[in-house]
């Protein structure tokens, strides 16, 4: 999971990347203009921003050379625009974003990007890292025990569902939350109302993640049978 500031002056853009990158796992900020992003950037150190670049205060590439210029601009930034130029496009990459986006952005084109950014953004802190090891003259040790499966309480009364710790973590998590809403569903006798209260999510966004994640949505109702 990562935390991630959204930076755009339109409010329906703002809350559809929010549910986006929600569902996804991420911590998601949100900020309406240069100000509140500033303020965010210093509160949060997010690992990614999404920023726009037309907003009414000051446009998201003068705040990408404002972060340039003082040395703030230690995480991928990825570009949003529905009117951009492809000058403008290629001077906010020669500052230092790593990518633009083109407005309406689809949910395949975002999660690509974030990932890239993100990979990106760990990539550099490990350098980071490797290099403040060296100039301190401390070895990093790494530990290479193999991974024990880690064991989380199934829907079923008598069984158990492992989850291998070297999977992938996209792969994993899918694994975990789907076993995690199945467990739910059995014990609410398959009630999404009573469901969506314990998870915390809205009926609607529920019912989304339960079909992506593959879920049998009558499974509960039987094994409550």
């Amino acid at each position: 999971m990562a935390n991630i500031l959204v930076v755009d002056d339109e409010h329906g853009i703002r809350d559809l990347l929010w549910e986006i990158l929600n569902d996804e796992g991420h911590q998601v900020e949100l900020a309406e203009n240069a100000a509140q992003a500033r303020a965010a950037r210093t509160r949060e150190r997010p690992d990614l921003v999404l920023l726009d670049i037309w907003m009414p205060d000051t446009d998201g590439v003068t705040l990408l050379k404002e972060w340039s210029s003082s040395g703030l601009l230690n995480m991928p930034v990825i570009m949003m625009s529905g009117h951009a130029t492809i000058d403008t496009a290629v001077e906010a990459t020669k500052i230092g974003a790593l990518a633009f986006l083109e407005k309406p952005i689809t949910m395949q084109k975002l999660l690509k990007a974030v990932e890239q950014g993100l990979t990106r953004g760990n990539l550099r802190k490990a350098a980071a890292t490797e290099v403040v090891l060296k100039d301190t003259g401390i070895r990093e040790s790494v530990d290479f025990t193999p991974p024990v499966p880690q064991t989380v309480p199934d829907a079923g009364p008598q069984s158990n569902q492992s989850f291998m710790l070297d999977k992938p973590l996209r792969e994993a998590r899918d694994e975990f939350e789907k076993a995690y809403f199945e467990y739910h569903l059995a014990r609410e006798n398959g009630s999404m109302t009573r469901v969506a209260e314990k998870t915390g999510l809205e009926r609607t966004h529920l019912y989304r993640k339960l079909k992506q994640l593959g879920v049998d949505l009558s499974r509960g109702k039987r094994q409550a049978g």
